[in-house]
């Protein structure tokens, strides 16, 4: 009698080569079925009002725009005048002044340039929204009012 062996061998293998039709037809699914939520508020908000100082990262970034009554007043008249750095300009040199100061400063960070105004309280409205309007045409959105005091010390007495 012979002797007859068993010659088969069962193989291990794993055909991967329908895996990343399954991934990609996975992706798909979830990409084609999923919604982006968006945000519907449905709750009042009450934001908080500013009480506190900040202290400010980078002082490089801002430029200074002081409105007062000039203390020579038989030169430059008794009238709140503008100035920027060492010089008093009229509210229609703002946005050039603007520019001239993003032009100093790096590439990344000219959009960062925050604007420090500090005014005279008795400085009138008027040429302090002429000196707002100003900003807005020159793109210098960030606007810090410099002033004396804390204002909840002035509040609460």
């Amino acid at each position: 009698m012979s002797k007859f062996a068993k010659k088969t061998k069962a193989s291990q293998d794993i055909p991967t080569a329908a895996l990343p039709d399954i991934i990609f037809m996975l992706l798909f699914f979830f990409m084609v079925t999923t919604v982006l939520r968006e945000t519907d508020i449905m709750v009042k908000q009450t934001l908080p009002r500013a009480t506190q100082l900040s202290k400010m990262e980078k002082k490089s970034l801002v430029s200074h725009i002081y409105i007062g009554k000039p203390k020579k007043t038989n030169l430059y008249g008794s009238e709140p005048r503008i100035q920027v750095n060492d010089v008093l300009i009229e509210p229609k040199d703002i946005v050039m002044w603007v520019q001239k100061e993003k032009d100093k400063l790096d590439e990344v960070e000219r959009d960062a340039i925050t604007i420090s105004l500090k005014i005279d309280e008795e400085a009138k409205m008027g040429i302090i929204s002429d000196v707002q309007q100003q900003l807005r045409e020159a793109n210098a959105r960030k606007i810090m009012y410099a002033t004396p005091e804390r204002i909840d010390e002035i509040a609460g007495g």
